[in-house]
């Protein structure tokens, strides 16, 4: 039997939801569905995993009020073009890293795979709202008219290769595909970077254009199919997670009724969330349990060179601007935390 205390407490709480959930439900017969297409840098078998389940429920609950049309890479335009058609309104959301569509901002450097900037999926998230890298890239997007929704961790880097890599010299002339940033490090140990459309990889490694890729770990690998065509995974990564974001073209984003904003954003908090058991476990649960790809390392005395590199390609970096060595430095701060805090934060030969 329902008391009039926990009527009382029922009634209390359907009247905090109601104006949220009326405000997203209910449409106006007046009022048009408003439509926003968005395009991701993922494929479309990529795509299902990292996109969609978050476009999808932000559809489902929007319903007739708004809509979003989805598309993944290079569908609309080529991924180095994702940027400018945001900023101007050809596309009104993107789902992408700095770096892979040609941000013009003092922070793409940073986005992608910034060699050694993270350990595990856990450091962005903490990066960017409880060491401030949230604020710098607002700040820096909305100068060039972008709205920078929130940022997330995707999968690490690794390499996949036709050949086995054993050693740091046997990364010498191979022809790897690579994000921007990654591509310009791993060129110090003679890899040699490539960039083609993201439909065309598999036909590249088949046909011996491309000996390899450092754009995923083994999730990826098996999702998209490169685990096909490649026959050898380094365990050794140069990063442990992508850092990837949602961004509007500021307009779009301003013209949207507060609830809707509201909306999109927890849509993307959750496409965050699911990607990191996905990714976490995926990563590990492949490495025991795949059957294509053979497991290689170079050995941990050896990858201490790249390392080493690594700190030196921060500092060239943050020469460059003062907000490139702003972010820099909370890398830094970051990193020299987690070590002082240990394990599991980071082990000793970490």
């Amino acid at each position: 039997m329902t008391t009039r205390r926990k009527f009382l407490i029922n009634a209390a709480a359907g009247a905090a939801i109601m104006p949220l959930a009326s405000r997203v439900m209910a449409q106006s017969s007046s009022e048009p569905t408003i439509k926003w297409r968005m395009q991701t840098y993922a494929g479309a078998a990529l795509a299902e995993h990292v996109a969609k389940p978050a476009i999808d429920l932000f559809n489902r609950i929007a319903g007739e009020r708004m809509q979003i049309e989805l598309y993944s890479a290079d569908q609309l335009v080529p991924t180095g073009e994702l940027f400018r058609a945001m900023q101007r309104g050809t596309i009104d959301a993107v789902q992408s890293d700095d770096d892979s569509m040609a941000s013009p901002t003092e922070v793409t450097v940073f986005g992608g795979y910034f060699p050694f900037g993270c350990r595990y999926s856990l450091d962005v998230p903490v990066l960017f709202n409880q060491y401030g890298l949230k604020e710098i890239w607002e700040e820096e997007y909305a100068k060039v008219g972008v709205k920078h929704v929130s940022a997330g961790a995707w999968d690490p880097c690794h390499f996949a290769t036709k050949e086995p890599i054993r050693s740091l010299k046997d990364l010498e002339g191979k022809r790897v595909f690579t994000f921007p940033t990654a591509g310009r490090f791993l060129s110090r140990f003679g890899v040699v970077p490539v960039t083609l459309p993201w439909e065309d990889i598999e036909v590249a490694l088949q046909t011996g254009e491309l000996d390899g890729i450092a754009w995923s770990g083994i999730t990826e690998d098996y999702t998209v199919g490169w685990a096909n065509v490649t026959n050898y995974f380094l365990t050794n990564n140069i990063s442990g997670a992508w850092i990837g974001h949602f961004f509007v073209n500021m307009e779009r984003w301003e013209e949207l009724p507060e609830d809707l904003r509201v909306l999109f954003e927890v849509c993307c908090e959750q496409s965050h969330y699911h990607r990191q058991y996905w990714y976490w476990g995926g990563e590990a649960r492949l490495r025991v349990h795949g059957d294509k790809l053979e497991l290689t390392s170079i050995p941990d005395a050896e990858w201490d060179q790249v390392e080493t590199a690594a700190q030196e390609f921060w500092d060239e970096i943050a020469a460059q601007s003062e907000t490139k060595a702003k972010v820099v430095d909370i890398f830094k701060q970051y990193n020299a935390d987690m070590r002082k805090a240990g394990r599991p934060y980071r082990y000793v030969d970490a």
